[in-house]
């Protein structure tokens, strides 16, 4: 009972979340790009709740249209990486040793940087904008997918049924989809859970240093790269979007672990 009511907090900021992302107008019905000079940088209170920003826009409607923004681009990236590490860590788990040994060993290297790193690096090839850094943190991610679908395939290839299902005369291919690829997609929801925090964040860091979503678009990277000039007198401007960023990561990571010890059987 204690572990469920702790997930109500999360949950329902998640669900928030969804109605930012789906139905903005729902939350706030300020304008996130409107401005106004003779409000700029009006403390939390009275017309602006969280204040508002050095051009006068209302920092409530740009942290609740960001949030669009953000976990757009944290989605995409995640799904991206999730379709392209099954594809890998299947390739590498029913490849020839010799070609499983360098994906593996691909693999390995990759996962020894750290992502934004990684996406760093991409994006110096790329080039800045909101498609290269969904690409450059689905390719930073991949690695984490898959390293684990290689070696679930490992388990599942020389389960019972699959060994039955070759001695039927089954072909290559029906035994990958019918038999393999559903039973190695189990700890995929739970790593993809978990790996979207990360992609938020990688996302807020990335427009944070100007290459993703350009201003004035209400992203929350964005908004704190803007507001790192007005800390000293304007606190609120970087503190809302930045706790925006800190309470989905916080609220998907719960959700997250809870459903991977839901996955190992240690809770009901």
């Amino acid at each position: 009972m204690t572990s469920s009511r702790s997930l109500l907090a999360p949950a329902a900021f998640l669900v928030l979340l969804a109605v930012a992302v789906a139905a903005p107008g729902l939350l706030t019905g300020v304008d996130p790009l409107a401005a106004d000079p003779v409000s700029a940088l009006a403390p939390p209170g009275g017309a602006h709740w969280f204040g508002s920003d050095h051009l006068g826009r209302d920092v409530l409607s740009r942290v609740v249209h960001g949030a669009r923004h953000s976990l757009s681009i944290g989605v995409t990236a995640t799904a991206l990486a999730v379709a392209a590490g099954v594809l890998l860590g299947l390739a590498a788990g029913l490849s020839p040793k010799w070609l499983d040994e360098a994906l593996a060993r691909s693999f390995d290297v990759l996962s020894t940087l750290p992502e934004l790193l990684l996406a760093l690096l991409v994006i110096a090839v790329t080039g800045p904008g909101t498609g290269n850094v969904i690409f450059a943190i689905a390719v930073a991610q991949i690695p984490n997918y898959a390293r684990v679908i290689r070696a679930q395939t490992f388990v599942v290839r020389h389960a019972g049924y699959v060994e039955q299902a070759v001695t039927f005369g089954r072909s290559r291919a029906a035994i990958t989809a019918g038999h393999v690829l559903p039973n190695v997609l189990g700890p995929i929801p739970v790593l993809a859970t978990i790996g979207l925090g990360q992609a938020v964040i990688a996302a807020s860091g990335l427009s944070f240093l100007g290459m993703g979503p350009q201003p004035p678009a209400a992203e929350w990277g964005a908004m704190l790269s803007e507001a790192r000039n007005y800390l000293r007198v304007a606190w609120w401007e970087a503190l809302f979007p930045g706790v925006a960023i800190m309470l989905t990561v916080v609220s998907l990571t719960v959700v997250g672990r809870r459903l991977q010890r839901r996955f190992e059987g240690r809770t009901p």
